[in-house]
């Protein structure tokens, strides 16, 4: 069957040269989540942030599957001319990743997969969504504003602050979300859908959970070692599913050397 390519534009950001890395964020952020893993590893690869479809500053999807995503994934690194490259996703960048190796093996010389599992996982976001409505229809002139809305919802500061890095001021003075807000409510059950394989991934996986997080639990693990027969997991103490914000020396550290050890394409 033909590949089906949705040709949106997925904003990316650069830094440092050599062997490509490319940085796949989570739900409801952006590129720049991953900043210190960026600048982690940009003395020894070209490290590309980006901004996944519906997210920040790339273009928006009516039909956004972890498929779907991929396709555009692989469109892009095919206008940028990378043949190529290792990965390291958190949560759904970390899915979308696994969905990629799955299907486009090529693709992935190698994969980093934070705190999150390749299965189906169960609606939970609802406050963060009630949340996020409340200020796209609140009218909000300030991002103090915002948050005192959302906090009606959310009684977790660090993820009330996480969403407000994704407001931006329109040219009325309102805040408005930069993603894609009803098409992020539209494509929440295809999300949370496990990765559709073509076959399983034989290269190097590396999973990364951490140790106070639920996302990646012990059942998952022979469903893993089916789709990703080489994966390894390390867990990090001390931190739960925001474990690279959490322990960013321990994360990044654990990331670098994991990726520095494989052989390159």
């Amino acid at each position: 069957m033909a590949q089906r390519l949705v040709l949106i534009k997925l904003h990316s950001t650069r830094a440092g040269e050599g062997s490509p890395v490319i940085l796949l964020h989570g739900l409801f952020g952006a590129g720049n989540n991953l900043g210190a893993l960026a600048r982690a590893l940009q003395d020894v690869r070209a490290v590309f942030s980006l901004d996944l479809p519906n997210h920040g500053r790339s273009g928006w999807m009516e039909d956004a599957t972890l498929a779907t995503m991929a396709d555009s994934l692989a469109d892009w690194m095919l206008h940028q001319g990378l043949s190529s490259a290792q990965f390291a996703g958190h949560s759904l960048g970390g899915k979308l990743a696994m969905q990629l190796a799955l299907t486009r093996p090529h693709l992935v010389s190698a994969l980093v997969v934070a705190d999150i599992a390749p299965v189906a996982y169960p609606s939970h976001h609802d406050a963060v969504f009630a949340a996020l409505d409340a200020v796209a229809i609140g009218q909000c002139d300030s991002r103090q504003a915002a948050a005192q809305k959302m906090a009606a919802h959310l009684q977790e500061p660090q993820l009330v602050q996480f969403l407000l890095s994704s407001l931006r001021r329109d040219q009325d003075g309102i805040y408005r979300w930069r993603f894609n807000l009803e098409g992020l409510k539209r494509g929440y059950g295809a999300v949370r859908a496990p990765p559709t394989p073509a076959a399983p991934y034989a290269g190097p996986v590396l999973f990364i959970k951490g140790g106070d997080s639920d996302y990646i639990r012990e059942e998952h693990r022979t469903h893993i070692l089916s789709l990703f027969p080489r994966a390894g997991m390390k867990i990090m103490p001390g931190c739960g599913h925001w474990l690279h914000a959490q322990r960013p020396s321990l994360f990044n550290s654990l990331v670098r050397r994991f990726l520095l050890a494989q052989p390159l394409r």
